[in-house]
């Protein structure tokens, strides 16, 4: 590793943030049959450090601790289990530093920018502290004079919590701090890529006082985990952030034992930016939906969408300051995209772009693996791409920005709402009244107008068509983990 690389990782290490074993019943343990895997810098290609390679007996463990732990977690008071939460949000902000250095050391994401996901993960923990006293049952006016009705709202039980690598600590702390607060107990399967941010939130946790077993860890082999998951009668609960392939197979596997699934899966999402809009807004909004985390979010714009009149000058400023970016390792000074996460991911931008470029597309500017080597990639622009290449009809997942033309409002929202994900969108324009009737008519969950960063935790964060399941964030992310129970009271007269 890089010298500044290694010195974090040593301090990391020495402070005891670098964990190398699974997290089952408040214990760490290694894999049963001693197998480990390597868990690897991705802007230097070296061994941060070997974790234990887990699979179904393990998980089996894990699952069977957590329903141990639900029985008593699931019936501590709302107000109690609330303190322990909090109690998680001030460790985990106290610690934001060191977390952060270890998510740039496994992710590779710009220390400024990993440290920033470590607050916009802790912000879930904080408003689910406060939501855990806020679950509301009714009374319902009954048909009868001697009967009275009442609706109950409980923890579903245990959870089996999937999470991806792109964000390896907000996607785990907005499905498990709901999940806590509703009375859950739930087994975590981060990304084997990056495990080790997983590892030190499950180590926070039990210092805040969250018993041992609400919170497991297990990683390895991932096929092994999830079968393990979807065959227990002990899950009640799927929770899923990653591709819409995988999101099918959970979601089938699921079937089985009927559980409750939730998925947040891929998106193509469309970028529009009308003749009428800010250009500086423009520019902006679209920089920072595009190239945040070198275009590895489901959120980011996968399709720039430009109006004809104003096409060839947003192309021009948009090239320029794509120009500006400064690609590196994140711990280097001034650096705003690191590395891609692997050489799977490269190959696939480097597909993607020459399908483009065989089928009539132009590269303004960059378009190649960077010279920095490994896994780093240009920052990329590219023109006269229509809706029948990769780029238009997949997610690129990788820190390219695809323009293309259109002329009407018309075939701006039939463009967009040509494909099968419906995660998120965005919009640039000065007209109020094009805002609101561009918003309803897009066919996705989420809608940014005028903005490019509009996830937060007290707002609802989910897609529609083949883009996912349920709501994470906000209070109807608590719904994703409670039963509803109805009670009729007979013969109170």
């Amino acid at each position: 590793m890089s010298t500044d690389a290694q010195s974090v990782a040593a301090r990391l290490n020495s402070a005891g943030f670098i964990r190398s074993q699974g997290f089952i019943g408040g214990k760490w343990t290694d894999a049963y049959d001693g197998k480990t895997i390597e868990v690897t810098n991705p802007a230097t290609g070296e061994v941060i450090t070997n974790v234990s390679c887990m699979g179904g007996r393990e998980t089996n463990d894990a699952i069977a601790s957590a329903q141990d732990a639900f029985v008593s977690w699931s019936k501590q008071t709302a107000a109690e289990r609330s303190k322990c939460l909090r109690k998680w949000y001030d460790l985990i902000m106290a610690h934001k530093e060191e977390l952060g250095q270890l998510m740039t050391l496994e992710q590779g994401k710009p220390l400024k920018e990993a440290i920033g996901e470590v607050s916009y993960g802790a912000s879930f923990v904080e408003f689910y502290a406060e939501e855990a006293k806020r679950i509301y049952g009714d009374i319902i006016p009954a048909t009868l004079p001697d009967r009275r009705l009442f609706v109950l709202k409980q923890p579903v039980g245990v959870v089996g919590a999937i999470t991806p690598w792109n964000f390896p600590l907000a996607m785990i702390t907005r499905k498990v701090a709901p999940a806590l607060a509703c009375g859950c107990t739930v087994v975590i399967k981060p990304s084997e890529l990056t495990p080790l941010t997983a590892l030190a939130a499950a180590e926070l946790s039990i210092q805040a006082g969250i018993p041992p077993g609400a919170v497991n860890v297990v990683m390895g082999n991932a096929s092994d985990i999830g079968e393990a998951l979807l065959a227990s009668p002990q899950v009640r609960k799927i929770t899923f952030t990653g591709s819409t392939a995988v999101g099918k197979k959970l979601m089938a596997g699921a079937a089985s034992t009927v559980k409750k699934v939730s998925l947040e899966l891929g998106g193509n999402a469309p970028c529009i930016i009308f003749d009428d809009a800010d250009l500086d807004v423009a520019l902006k909004g679209t920089l920072a939906t595009k190239f945040r985390n070198s275009g590895q979010t489901c959120v980011c714009a996968n399709r720039i969408l430009v109006q004809e009149g104003i096409y060839d000058k947003f192309a021009n400023a948009f090239s320029n300051a794509v120009s500006s970016m400064k690609v590196g390792d994140g711990f280097g000074e001034g650096v705003v995209q690191g590395p891609l996460i692997n050489d799977a991911a490269v190959h696939k931008v480097e597909s993607f772009l020459q399908d483009a470029i065989s089928k009539g597309a132009k590269v303004l500017i960059g378009g190649k693996r960077h010279s920095l080597g490994m896994t780093f990639f240009e920052p990329t622009v590219i023109t006269d791409v229509k809706s029948e290449m990769l780029l238009s009809r997949e997610e690129v997942f990788g820190p390219i920005a695809p323009l293309l033309k259109f002329k009407t409002e018309e075939e701006a929202i039939r463009m967009a709402n040509d494909t099968n994900a419906g995660l998120a969108a965005y919009i640039f324009t000065s007209s109020i009244k094009r805002s609101w009737r561009v918003s309803e008519a897009l066919e996705y969950g989420l809608v940014g107008v005028n903005e490019g960063l509009i996830s937060t935790e007290v707002a609802p964060f989910g897609g529609v068509k083949q883009s996912g399941l349920g709501r994470e964030g906000s209070k109807y992310g608590m719904d994703e983990y409670l039963e509803i129970k109805y009670i009729c009271l007979g013969n109170m007269s």
